[in-house]
């Protein structure tokens, strides 16, 4: 298992970006807009530390995130998706967002902490049960 990012809600990208890299020295690594999802990703990381990166999520559309809603989730990259979700699954904790795709996987912590699992190199082929199994609750 790799830690990879954390995620944080942004309302003004402009300011964020002044804070986290001005301000704060880090340094942006990659951007992702997408038209179609309404959103941008910002991803920053300390010189020197590249791997361990904050990313900052920007919905287009005015959001009130309110208190603690701004936080995402923590990102871990996995060696195999799939069997790291049985694992979980046997021990009683809920996939909320299973790896349909055998990419990606959401869980949440004993404290609703959302833990977005992605699978190292690329999806698997997706499988059963997990392709046709639904999403429970929000992640």
């Amino acid at each position: 298992m790799k830690y990879l990012h954390t995620m944080l809600r942004v309302t003004d990208i402009d300011a964020s970006l002044d804070f986290y890299c001005n301000a704060l020295g880090l340094v942006e690594q990659r951007r992702y807009d997408s038209e179609q999802g309404r959103f941008t990703l910002v991803f920053l990381a300390a010189p020197g530390d590249e791997d361990a990166q904050v990313e900052l999520t920007y919905n287009w559309d005015p959001e009130n995130y309110g208190e603690g809603r701004n936080f995402g989730h923590l990102a871990y990259e996995v060696d195999d998706i799939y069997a790291l979700c049985q694992k979980l699954m046997d021990a009683g904790i809920t996939i909320n967002r299973p790896p349909r795709d055998g990419r990606m996987a959401f869980v949440r912590s004993p404290d609703n902490i959302s833990v977005e699992l992605l699978q190292k190199g690329g999806a698997q082929e997706p499988q059963e049960p997990w392709a046709s199994m639904p999403s429970v609750g929000h992640w």
